[in-house]
């Protein structure tokens, strides 16, 4: 494993979640970077467009795109908005791979991306953090600006692309936002969560 921590931000939207029989456009998005104590910031954005999704499918999207992204076994941070993302993957997944990819309940509803993103998850440790939505979290409000442009859009990237977030922040900051904003890594310690494995 690298020694470096990678940290995942992402997010999503769905615009006209509310709507029925109609196309629901959204997109899932983030922000991809890890520190070098010498170089500083290594940044990149993701993005995809979906004609027609909801805010849970695109939330389990931008774990999958995030952790596919990275070509070799890292330490990852992961953070999102998304309950439904973060729980699942701390709590839910488990005892559905126990019991064979069932639950108590009845159907797991997008179970092939949920799938997806414990296999994506395996080649990794990977810590799921929450956070608090549209609550002043810089790195989060980014993933979320990348998210609805791309949603609004319909143009998504190819891979990883250059990061803007630093351009965002600083007009964010002219603005009178974040200004106790400091441009250095979580003090909070890696702790990664367990892997999902067909016993556990």
């Amino acid at each position: 494993m690298n020694s470096e921590l990678v940290y995942i931000y992402a997010d999503e939207s769905c615009l006209g979640n509310q709507r029925q029989d109609v196309p629901r456009p959204g997109a899932a998005a983030g922000l991809l970077e890890r520190f070098d104590e010498r170089k500083g910031w290594y940044r990149r954005d993701f993005a995809v467009f979906d004609p027609d999704t909801t805010n849970n499918r695109m939330a389990l999207t931008s774990g999958i795109l995030g952790l596919t992204a990275l070509r070799k076994p890292c330490d990852v941070v992961f953070t999102s908005d998304s309950q439904y993302l973060v729980r699942g993957m701390k709590e839910w997944v488990h005892g559905w791979a126990r019991r064979g990819w069932r639950r108590k309940g009845g159907v797991i509803e997008n179970l092939e991306l949920w799938r997806r993103l414990v296999a994506a998850s395996a080649r990794h440790r990977v810590e799921w953090r929450w956070v608090r939505g549209h609550a002043d979290h810089p790195k989060n409000e980014y993933a979320n600006y990348l998210a609805i442009a791309t949603a609004r859009s319909g143009r998504d990237h190819r891979g990883l692309v250059e990061s803007g977030f630093d351009e965002w922040i600083s007009l964010q900051m002219d603005r009178g936002l974040f200004l106790d904003y400091l441009d250095l890594p979580p003090d909070a310690a890696f702790k990664p969560d367990p892997a999902v494995t067909a016993g556990s």
